[in-house]
């Protein structure tokens, strides 16, 4: 069993699809959990409900993750609310696909901000308060990384940018015995990719390509950041672990 009993944890854009996996599976494991949202607060209101009911600590937090100063803020209250954040997920991420002469620095901008400024910001504030003891950053990225798929350009080169700064954080934060790694999802199944794809013949090709045979769960990503922000993983840092049913 995967122990974070006593750990605080901030997951950014916690309040669904992936994000609602990993608050759900870190509460589970014993963390108190501030569920950040930007915009939703229904949905992040929600997971908490559903995290207190089954015994869980959590509360929802509204923050704009590209903003530094709601940043700071998610940090200050969520150290009222629990202690002093020792676990952060990066999970907070927009997106679009199509071609290159489609992308606009309207949505260039939009992308990055939140996906890598946002990312930049949380870590930063996070290194600024984590405990003596350490603690742990678990970033999101996508499996999408090794398959350079045409028409995600945009979309691939900001979580490029995150698993860079995964691999560099852990060589910066090592001393302070702090670990930094990322998760890199397949295709999986939440409000947004519905959303997103309406096509059924490209779901059932992604679905061919998996080699276990079907789209993702956010419950199949929540365990594996839990483990990750966990002792068992007191070994790992700086690393990509692909939860994509072998999706490349």
């Amino acid at each position: 069993m995967i122990d974070l009993n006593g750990r605080v944890a901030l997951v950014t854009g916690g309040g669904k699809g992936i994000g609602r996996g990993i608050s759900s599976a870190l509460a589970a494991a014993g963390a108190a959990v501030a569920v950040n949202y930007a915009a939703d607060r229904s949905a992040a209101e929600r997971t908490v409900a559903d995290i207190v009911a089954h015994g869980g600590k959590a509360v929802a937090l509204a923050g704009d993750v590209g903003e530094p100063d709601d940043v700071e803020r998610l940090f200050d209250r969520a150290a009222a609310a629990f202690g002093p954040v020792d676990t952060l997920v990066n999970n907070a991420a927009t997106y679009t696909f199509g071609p290159l002469e489609d992308v606009t620095p309207e949505e260039f901008d939009r992308q990055y901000r939140t996906n890598v400024l946002g990312t930049f910001l949380t870590c930063r504030a996070f290194v600024r308060r984590v405990p003596a003891t350490g603690g742990s950053i678990v970033n999101v990225s996508t499996s999408g990384l090794a398959g350079n798929r045409p028409g995600a350009a945009l979309h691939l080169s900001t979580k490029a940018a995150v698993t860079t700064l995964t691999r560099v954080l852990a060589n910066e934060l090592g001393p302070r015995n702090v670990r930094v790694n990322a998760v890199a999802p397949g295709a999986t199944e939440t409000e947004g990719s519905r959303g997103l794809v309406a096509d059924e013949g490209l779901v059932a090709g992604v679905v061919a390509a998996t080699p276990l045979g079907r789209l993702g769960q956010p419950s199949d990503i929540g365990p594996v950041v839990a483990f990750l922000a966990s002792p068992d993983a007191a070994w790992i840092t700086g690393d990509v672990v692909f939860a994509s049913g072998g999706l490349r």
